[in-house]
């Protein structure tokens, strides 16, 4: 069984990965500013904010995977986003992935197969008014999630981003607050829902897992077939 660290597995997407690995023997260590209550995860604290990344040297030992899934979501109209806004999405879903990733590089090199998995949105690929900032951010961990794979590929380490649509946790909790607005998001989909944390970690674990170990470089949407299918 391997070591896993999922960033953010307090709650919603982060949380189910982490519920699905240890459900599989896994050891899973989270890092995040709130505890996670799963059974038999290491909680560490931390926060993509802070630029306090020595709690990683806590670390020792081959990790066979990573999940980075702080989020963000800013949505405005363009003249009404300021560059703090745009500072501030940038630092939570870019720069944070960064810092993690570079810390546990060496722990990710001991892997025989590791894996890295990181967030964009069908936002960056399908055009979306008021997503100027976030999808911004995404679209620069979608030319992350490339390079790395490129980089990457000779020490054996896989980096692959999930791209959700609408997916129904706190992160989204403004916009599925009701439910009418559940009901309207889910019309907007071709497969008549919102997603659920569920239906995107199922995918995130897929990639973390070794046995999936030629697949590398990809951004994959989970969306309802929203981001590629217009019904008639």
């Amino acid at each position: 069984m391997g070591v896993y660290v999922v960033v953010g597995a307090s709650q919603g997407i982060g949380y189910s990965i982490a519920e699905q690995l240890i459900a599989a023997g896994h050891r899973v260590l989270n890092f995040s500013r709130k505890a996670s209550d799963l059974v038999g995860i290491e909680n560490y604290t931390w926060d993509a904010l802070q630029e306090d990344d020595s709690i990683f040297s806590s670390i020792q030992g081959p990790v066979a995977g990573i999940a980075y899934c702080p989020g963000s979501i800013v949505l405005k109209p363009f003249h009404r986003l300021s560059t703090a806004d745009f500072e501030l999405d940038f630092k939570i879903n870019v720069l944070g992935a960064v810092r993690v990733i570079q810390a546990l590089l060496p722990c990710l090199k001991q892997s025989e197969s590791a894996s890295i998995v990181m967030f964009s949105t069908v936002a960056v690929q399908t055009g979306m008014g008021f997503h100027a900032s976030i999808a911004s951010s995404k679209g620069a961990i979608e030319g992350l999630t490339r390079s790395l794979a490129a980089e990457l590929s000779s020490f054996k380490i896989r980096v692959n981003a999930v791209a959700p649509s609408l997916t129904q946790t706190p992160l989204a909790q403004n916009l599925l607050n009701s439910p009418e607005k559940v009901e309207a998001g889910g019309k907007r989909h071709p497969l008549g829902r919102v997603g659920q944390a569920e239906d995107v970690a199922n995918l995130a674990v897929f990639l973390l897992k070794p046995e999936n170990s030629w697949i590398t470089g990809q951004i994959i949407g989970v969306d309802g077939g929203i981001g590629s299918l217009r019904t008639v």
